[in-house]
């Protein structure tokens, strides 16, 4: 029984990214301003291990956010943040350690992860981890897409 409870802890404490999850109000901003921070933190490492982190995470997050789901008895609880780390850095994917472009991808993932766009909303309905997972990472590819037409486009920032 006891490494029962020891696995759940540890599952728990993977999607909610350390507890940070547990912090009071807005959750998904706080899991999105880590994203930031560990976008920093592989500033300089070369694209393949940005990538491999990237699968890392979302791993992580298919293997731990549905058992946490089913330890909470609750649909996609808002403690669980592996999803809004993942959708940033995919997000922040190719993008210039560039305050203004990082604030614009803050903003623009938050606001896309609010409003769910196709497919995103249907498929945050999924039971288990696809569900939690799916609308996040969506949110991060769009929120890279605009981004990138900003910089292909020239864009003042």
């Amino acid at each position: 029984m006891r490494l029962k409870s020891s696995v759940d802890f540890l599952v728990k404490a993977v999607s909610t990214v350390f507890f940070i999850g547990y912090l009071p109000l807005v959750p998904g901003t706080f899991g999105s301003i880590f994203g930031v921070g560990v976008f920093f933190l592989l500033k300089g490492v070369a694209a393949l291990t940005y990538f491999l982190f990237i699968i890392g995470m979302i791993a992580l997050g298919l293997i731990t956010s549905g058992r946490t789901e089913r330890l909470l008895n609750k649909k996609d609880p808002g403690c669980i943040v592996i999803d809004e780390v993942a959708g940033m850095l995919i997000a922040l994917s190719f993008m210039p350690h560039d305050l203004k472009i990082i604030f614009l991808a803050f903003l623009i993932f938050r606001i896309l992860d609010t409003l769910k766009p196709f497919p995103a909303g249907r498929l945050q309905h999924w039971q288990g981890s696809g569900g939690v997972m799916s609308d996040d990472l969506i949110a991060g590819i769009y929120t890279n897409i605009v981004l990138l037409l900003i910089l292909k486009l020239n864009l003042r920032v």
